[in-house]
């Protein structure tokens, strides 16, 4: 699972993207498309919305052709979406800033997934507590949501951010074998299944601080390029059908449910139970009503400030960002955090307020 493998190469990433696709070609009607999405909890339904028909079914109402695609490298599904490979893309909302909306690809968020809420967590072998980690060593995958946790965990508990004590990288590959075989390295941030494979295996090892304290902000969301959801609206409105038809499957209760709950686990390689520890600890959007009102609520603005306020301190908008408002992000009621002549990223809660009115 790669959906947070986002490295250092980043800001070189961000600083080259212009230069290598140019301006935006003009986007065309088209009526073929292709999603990409990542083995991760909060996109794993994409696997029944395929295997079941029920993308073929939305897609068919909307006279297109969907194409679900299950790639294995999370970074380099980010890419094929900037290099026009991909329609839409599954991604952690933090890393729609940093990869394709920095890399100065307009980018529009129409779907929001989940979010995080217990899955990812800052674990260690001695302390008990975030403040006794300041002037520590936490091993994490820097620039990525695990970096974010921490910061937030650090600041939430009157600490000055990340620059309190010293991050070491090290891949979410390695992450759970180095701790459970190096006594030396005590802290960690990381995610499920990783960190329940680290808490059994390390006795006395505790949770200090997790996405639960810090609901919405990592949260998992489908982008497209603006150009390309604007001339095709039906894509938006079939993923986003397609997207709670299938939900309602996965939480169903009875003979059905445990069907399509059993395909998915087998799809992350684990059982119901392990299925279970993993969505326990996700906010899935049940309902499109859920999903318009977190998009367009005056939370979701505070919460991107923060996403974005740690993006630029990280250098994560590139060499040429020279101040935290150099990308403008739109919100739901077209408000802008940012320059407003440099829109780069939008939140649209429209397909799932059509949801919400019953109108896909």
């Amino acid at each position: 699972m790669n959906r947070y493998a986002r490295v250092t190469f980043l800001v070189a990433l961000a600083v080259s993207l212009s230069a290598l696709f140019g301006p935006i070609a003009l986007a065309q009607e088209k009526k073929s498309f292709k999603v990409g999405y990542s083995l991760y909890v909060g996109f794993i339904p994409f696997v029944w919305m395929q295997q079941s028909g029920v993308m073929k079914k939305w897609a068919d109402k909307y006279g297109i052709d969907v194409e679900l695609i299950l790639v294995n490298d999370y970074v380099g599904s980010v890419n094929q979406l900037i290099a026009g490979e991909l329609d839409a893309v599954g991604v952690a909302g933090m890393d729609a800033l940093t990869m394709p909306a920095a890399g100065g690809v307009d980018t529009t968020v129409f779907l929001i997934t989940d979010y995080s809420n217990g899955n990812d967590a800052i674990v260690s072998k001695t302390a008990k507590s975030v403040a006794e980690l300041a002037e520590k060593e936490v091993f994490l995958l820097q620039y990525s949501v695990s970096h974010y946790l921490l910061n937030r965990a650090l600041v939430l508990n009157d600490l000055p951010g990340v620059g309190a004590l010293t991050t070491t990288n090290i891949s979410d590959s390695e992450v759970s074998a180095a701790f459970l075989s190096q006594p030396s390295l005590e802290h960690v941030v990381s995610w499920k299944p990783m960190v329940s494979d680290m808490l059994a295996g390390a006795s006395g090892s505790t949770v200090v601080f997790d996405s639960s304290k810090i609901p919405g902000e990592i949260m998992d969301v489908f982008v497209g390029k603006t150009e390309t959801l604007q001339a095709n609206p039906e894509l938006g409105k079939a993923l986003t059908g397609a997207w709670y038809e299938t939900l309602a499957a996965m939480n169903a209760d009875g003979p059905e449910g445990k069907q399509v709950r059993t395909v998915l686990a087998s799809a992350m390689g684990t059982d119901l139970a392990g299925l279970k520890s993993q969505t326990d600890t996700t906010f899935f959007f049940n309902t499109p009503a859920e999903a318009a009102a977190f998009l367009s609520s005056p939370k979701t603005k505070e919460i991107w400030d923060y996403v974005r306020t740690f993006s630029f301190e990280q250098g994560l908008f590139g060499q040429g960002a020279a101040s935290v408002d150099a990308i403008g992000i739109e919100f739901a009621d077209k408000s802008v955090l940012g320059d407003a002549a440099n829109i780069k990223l939008r939140v649209d809660a429209s397909f799932a307020a059509l949801g919400a009115e019953g109108k896909l």
